[in-house]
C-alpha cells in the first residue's frame, strides 16, 4: 500500500477497474428490485460546471447505496444535443453545428468518466442522432392522425434583414440581436400540440391537496408552480354590446365609413372575469393590439396605428409582457355596459394578450393593481363597488361603543381609507373576497360568491354571458424556423397541401453540413434537402417542410428511450415497460415548468396511443441548488464593466467583519490597460457560477488539482442537496485533508493482521471496554447515516462519516501495547462500515483502501458489498452517562452500569468526583430527583 494519497493514480486505476468489469453496465432482471435514477440530460455546451458535478454526484450516491442494498439500478446519460447555442456557435465559429456539438460531446463525456460516474453509457445517444429523432418524427405522426397534432398560424418575431425568426431570447430592446433591426410580428404557419385536451389530468396529479394527485413525492414549490402555469380559472365570459355604425359608440366624430361590401361589425366585445363581483366598477376596456376590432380602428386612427406597430416590436410571452411598462392608446371607440348600459370607452393596451380568453378584458381599476395603474396613467375613471373586510371592521368598531378603537388602530384605519379614496395608492386589501359589493345596483350588499351568481344570472337573462372555465396554459407550438433540430416531416404540395411523411420513409435526415450564416434557414436554400421531394398524395412535386421541432420535444421522453436505447423497431419496448415510471429524478428548479409539464404531457399522450402503460413519467423529484460564487468586477473608462476571477482579488471587510468591496492581489490585464495589485475592485456579492462573470469553478481544473472524490465530496458535504451551495476555496481543501486522513487511518491499519475478518458474523466474547465504546460510537452513527441516505440527505451523511473517523483514530484500545483480537476486530469492522457509508460520495479512494485492507477478499467487490445495518448487540450500554445536579443546577456527569438501580444510582452521585467537589463526602442529602437515563438531581 503506498504510502501517499495519490487521487490520480488512485482514481485511473479504479476506472480503469470497473470499465474493465463493464460494472455498470445494467441489464432488466426480475430477480431484484428495480431503482431508476436519473438526471437530467445536459446540453453539450463544451465543458461540464460545478452545477453538473453536484447534480451527477447526487444521482451517483443513490444509484452506489441501493445497489449495495441489492436493487437493480439504471443511471444512464445522453446529450440534448439540438438548439439554438449550437447555430450560434456555428455562425461565429464558421463550423457546422453537428461538429460543434459532437467535439464538445467528446470532452464533457471524458470529463464524466474522470468523475468516475456510475453510468451505464451503453444506453448513452444525443437527441440530434438520427435513430433518437426519427421517433420524434414517428410520434408527431401519430399525434397527427389522432389530432393530437394540428397546424394553424402563429405570432412569431420576424427580423426584415437576416429575413429569419427570432426566439424571444434573441429580442433585445425591439431589435434583433444580430442585425439590430426593429423586430416585426408576422403570422406564419405552424404546428402545434394540445396540451390543453390534459389541462385537467396535468392539474389533478400535480395539485397540492388535490386527493387525485399522484406526484406526492415532488417539492411543493414545484407543484404549485405547475399548477399556477397551467392556471384554472372559474369565471364569467361576458360581452359588452356595440354597433360600429352608432354615432353615440363614437364619442369625437362620426361612425368611419367602410369600402362598400364590407359589414361593419357588431358586438358583442366579449371579455373574462375571475371577478364578477367587480363588474360595476367598470370604466374601460382593453383589447389586445393583435385583436380585430383593434386593426380595424387603426385604419382609421394613426394613432392606434402607430401604437399597434409599437407592440409589434419585442417579445410575445407573457413574462416580457408582465415585465414591460403599462402603455395604451384610446380609440375614440365606445362599448356598452352590459347591465347599466354606460357608455365605456374600449382602450389597445400593451398588456392584454391575445392568446387569453378572448383577447380583451374589463378594466376596473378600483380592485386591480395593474388596471389601477393604467387609470392613473391615462386618467381614467376609478369607481369603488367592492367594501372591503378591513373597511367593514373599521365601521363596526366605530358602531361598537363599548369598544372603541385605539388611536393607532383608528389612525391606521382612516390614513387607508384616506389614501384609497383619494386614489394615491394601491391596496390590494381592497381586492379580497371578503367583502361586499357597493354602488352596484342589484348587486349591493351581496358578498363575493352570491355576487358573481347574482352577475351571472343577469347576464344570462340578456344572453350576454355565462359561467366559464379557463386555463392559463396554452396549446404548445413546436414550429421553429431554425435549422439544428428535428425536421417536421411533412412534404408541401401546390395541389394537396401540406401532407404526412409516409412512416416507410423516416426519418427525414437533417444534413449535418450544413453552417448557418444568421440569414434564414440554410434548410430553407439546401438543395439536397429539398431533391426529388414528391406529394405523397398524388405524386407531383413537393417541397420539405423546412420548420424543425422545439427542442423541448427532444427532452420530453428521452428518459424512456434509455430504456430501449437501440430498439430500431420500437420507439419504446419491454425496456420501458420494466423501468418506467422513473423512481427519482434530478434537476434544477428552473426546469420545474416547462420541461416538467411537456414530459409530463408526453407521456399521457404516448399511453393514449398505446405505447406505455403509465400515467406520469416521475415518482420523486429532487431540484438540487445552484452552486453560487463571488462576483467581483469593475467599471472601465468607457462605462463598460469587466469582471475579475476571484483567485486574482482580497476582500476588503468592514468594522464587523462584513465583506464590503476588493481589490486586486496581483497585476491584471484590464480594458484599461494593466491593473496595478492594490486597484480597488467593486464587490457584487454572491451569484450563480457564469463564464461571463469569471467567477466559475472549473471542475477539471479541481480534478487536476485535487482528485475527483475531493469534488464530490465538498459538493455533498457543504450544503443539503436542495439548497444552493456558495463556493468556498478553503472548504475544498478541507475536503481533500479529510481524505488524506483517511488514506493515512487506513495506512496504519493495514499493519494489523487479519484487520478484515471483521467481516464475520459476530464479534468474539472478549472484547473490552474501549472496543465496545467504538462499536456503539459506530452503529450510533451508521443508524443515522442509513436514515439520512433514505431522505437523501446527503451532507449529513458525510458528516456522519467524518464522525467515524474521528472515533476510528482517536481509538486507544483496551491493553498497554499490541492490539489485541477484540480492538483489530472492533478497529476492521469500524472501518469497513466506514469504507461503505462513504463509497458512494468518493468511489476512488474507498475501492481502493477496502482493496488493500483485503476486504475485497472477505465480502468481495466493494460496489456488490453488502450495505452495512446496526448491530443491536453494540447498541447496547454497559455503562450510561448521567447528569449531576446539585439543588437543580448543573454541576457535573457521572457513569453508572447501564443495569444500576435506583439506590445504586444514587448512592453512585453521592461517591461521584463532582458531588464531593462540591458538597463534600459528608454531604446530608435530602432528597433525589432521578430521571432514568439522562440525571439526578439532588436536594440538600
Amino acid at each position: 500500500m503506498q504510502d501517499r494519497y495519490d487521487p490520480s493514480q488512485i482514481e485511473k486505476a479504479a476506472q480503469a477497474h470497473w470499465q474493465a468489469s463493464q460494472a455498470w453496465r445494467v441489464r432488466e432482471d426480475s430477480r431484484r428490485p428495480k431503482y431508476y435514477a436519473c438526471s437530467m440530460l445536459p446540453y453539450p455546451s463544451g465543458k461540464l460546471h460545478m452545477g453538473h458535478v453536484r447534480n451527477y454526484t447526487i444521482n451517483d450516491m443513490i444509484t452506489r447505496s441501493l445497489r449495495m442494498k441489492g436493487f437493480n439500478v439504471l443511471m444512464p446519460m445522453g446529450w440534448d444535443a439540438f438548439g439554438l447555442p449550437a447555430e450560434n456557435a456555428a455562425i461565429k465559429h464558421g463550423v457546422p453545428p453537428a461538429k460543434w456539438t459532437y467535439d464538445n460531446i467528446a470532452y464533457m463525456k471524458g470529463q464524466m468518466q474522470a468523475m468516475g460516474l456510475a453510468i451505464d453509457w451503453s444506453r448513452e445517444f444525443a437527441t440530434c442522432d438520427a435513430s433518437y429523432y426519427k421517433w420524434n418524427q414517428w410520434l408527431f405522426l401519430k399525434m397527427l392522425e389522432k389530432g393530437i397534432a394540428y397546424r394553424k398560424t402563429q405570432v412569431v418575431n420576424w427580423d426584415p434583414v437576416d429575413q429569419t425568426v427570432l426566439a424571444n431570447e434573441q429580442v433585445i430592446d425591439g431589435r434583433g440581436w444580430r442585425t439590430g433591426a426593429l423586430v416585426e410580428k408576422r403570422e406564419i404557419p405552424g404546428y402545434y400540440l394540445k396540451i390543453t385536451d390534459y389541462a385537467q389530468e396535468l392539474l389533478d396529479h400535480v395539485q397540492v391537496d388535490n386527493p387525485k394527485a399522484t406526484l406526492t413525492g415532488w417539492p411543493e414549490r414545484v407543484r404549485l408552480m405547475q399548477e399556477n402555469w397551467i392556471g384554472k380559472s372559474e369565471g364569467l365570459r361576458f360581452g359588452f354590446p356595440f354597433d360600429w355604425n352608432d354615432a353615440a359608440a363614437w364619442r369625437d366624430g362620426q361612425p368611419p365609413a367602410l369600402p362598400a361590401g364590407e359589414q361593419p361589425p357588431r358586438g358583442p366585445l366579449y371579455v373574462f372575469t375571475t371577478r364578477a363581483d367587480t363588474l360595476m366598477g367598470v370604466t374601460f376596456v382593453a383589447v389586445a393590439a393583435e385583436h380585430p376590432l383593434a386593426a380595424l380602428i387603426a385604419r382609421f386612427r394613426p394613432e392606434v396605428a402607430a401604437f399597434i406597430e409599437k407592440c409589434q416590436q419585442g417579445g410575445t410571452t407573457e413574462a416580457e409582457l408582465a415585465l414591460k411598462e403599462k402603455e395604451g392608446v384610446r380609440t375614440g371607440f365606445h362599448v356598452s355596459h352590459p347591465l347599466t348600459g354606460e357608455w365605456v370607452e374600449v382602450w389597445v393596451g400593451n398588456y392584454v394578450l391575445m392568446s387569453y380568453g378572448d383577447g380583451a378584458v374589463m378594466g376596473v381599476p378600483a380592485h386591480d393593481e395593474r388596471d389601477f395603474a393604467f387609470a392613473q396613467k391615462y386618467g381614467i375613471d376609478i369607481k369603488k363597488v367592492i367594501l372591503s373586510a378591513v373597511e367593514m371592521n373599521y365601521m363596526r368598531a366605530l358602531e361598537d361603543q363599548a369598544q372603541p378603537l385605539d388611536e393607532l388602530t383608528r389612525e391606521t384605519y382612516e390614513a387607508a381609507l384616506l389614501r384609497h379614496a383619494e386614489a394615491q395608492e394601491w391596496l390590494p386589501d381592497y381586492a379580497d373576497k371578503q367583502g361586499v359589493c357597493i354602488n352596484s345596483g342589484p348587486l349591493d350588499g351581496l358578498p363575493y360568491q352570491q355576487a358573481v351568481d347574482k352577475a351571472a344570472a343577469l347576464l344570462a337573462e340578456k344572453g350576454l354571458g355565462e359561467k366559464r372555465t379557463t386555463w392559463r396554459l396554452r396549446d404548445w407550438g413546436i414550429s421553429r424556423q431554425r435549422y439544428w433540430g428535428t425536421p417536421i416531416p411533412i412534404i408541401h404540395c401546390e395541389s394537396c397541401g401540406p401532407q404526412p411523411v409516409p412512416e416507410k420513409d423516416l426519418p427525414v435526415l437533417l444534413p449535418q453540413d450544413l453552417v448557418p450564416d444568421g440569414s434564414g434557414n440554410p434548410l430553407a436554400k439546401s438543395a439536397a434537402f429539398q431533391a426529388g421531394v414528391r406529394c405523397p398524395q398524388c405524386g407531383g412535386p413537393g417541397r420539405r417542410e423546412t420548420d424543425t421541432m422545439d427542442t423541448f420535444v427532444d427532452s420530453s421522453w428521452y428518459f424512456m428511450r434509455y430504456c430501449d436505447a437501440h430498439d430500431d423497431e420500437k420507439m419504446v419496448g419491454s425496456g420501458a415497460a420494466h423501468w418506467m415510471p422513473m423512481d427519482q429524478y434530478i434537476g434544477g428548479i428552473e426546469h420545474a415548468i416547462l420541461h416538467l409539464l411537456y414530459a409530463r404531457f408526453w407521456t399521457k399522450a404516448m399511453r393514449d396511443l398505446g405505447l406505455i402503460r403509465i400515467d406520469e413519467p416521475f415518482t420523486r423529484l429532487l431540484t438540487q441548488g445552484m452552486v453560487l460564487n463571488h462576483i467581483y468586477s469593475r467599471r472601465t473608462a468607457k462605462g463598460g464593466k469587466e469582471y475579475f476571477w476571484p483567485a486574482d482579488v482580497e476582500p476588503v471587510l468592514d468594522a464587523s467583519g462584513k465583506q464590503v468591496a476588493a481589490r486586486l492581489v496581483k497585476p491584471v490585464a484590464s480594458a484599461d490597460g494593466e491593473l496595478p495589485a492594490g486597484t480597488p475592485i467593486d464587490y457584487e456579492g454572491v451569484g450563480t457560477m457564469s463564464k461571463s462573470k469569471n467567477n466559475g469553478v472549473d471542475p477539471q481544473t479541481l480534478i487536476e488539482q485535487y482528485g475527483a472524490d475531493t469534488a464530490r465530496l465538498y459538493t455533498m458535504f457543504t450544503a443539503p442537496p436542495e439548497a444552493t451551495l456558495e463556493w468556498n476555496d478553503t472548504a475544498v481543501e478541507g475536503s481533500h485533508r479529510f481524505l488524506r486522513r483517511l488514506w493515512a487511518c487506513g495506512l496504519r491499519l493495514s499493519a494489523l493482521p487479519q484487520l478484515a475478518q471483521a467481516g464475520k458474523p459476530s464479534a468474539p466474547a472478549a472484547l473490552g471496554k474501549a472496543a465496545r465504546a467504538l462499536r456503539h460510537e459506530i452503529h450510533t452513527v451508521l443508524g443515522q447515516v442509513d436514515y439520512d441516505y433514505q431522505r437523501l440527505q446527503f451532507n449529513t451523511v458525510v458528516s456522519g462519516a467524518m464522525k467515524m473517523l474521528n472515533a476510528i483514530e482517536a481509538f486507544k484500545g483496551d491493553g498497554d501495547g499490541a492490539a489485541s483480537e477484540g480492538d483489530t476486530f472492533a478497529l476492521g469492522e469500524a472501518f469497513g462500515i466506514l469504507l461503505r457509508v462513504l463509497y458512494p460520495a468518493t468511489p476512488h479512494i474507498t475501492h481502493a483502501l477496502w482493496r488493500e485492507l483485503g476486504y475485497e477478499a472477505l465480502m468481495g467487490d466493494l460496489i456488490d458489498a453488502p450495505w452495512p445495518s446496526p448491530d443491536a448487540q453494540a447498541l447496547e450500554r454497559d455503562e450510561i452517562e448521567l447528569m449531576l445536579q446539585v439543588g437543580g443546577k448543573l454541576r457535573g456527569r457521572f457513569t453508572v452500569p447501564a443495569s444500576a438501580s435506583k439506590a445504586e444510582i444514587e448512592q453512585a452521585a453521592l461517591a461521584s468526583e463532582a458531588f464531593v467537589k462540591f458538597a463534600g463526602a459528608n454531604a446530608t442529602p435530602k432528597k433525589f430527583v432521578v430521571v432514568p437515563g439522562r440525571l439526578v438531581n439532588v436536594v440538600l
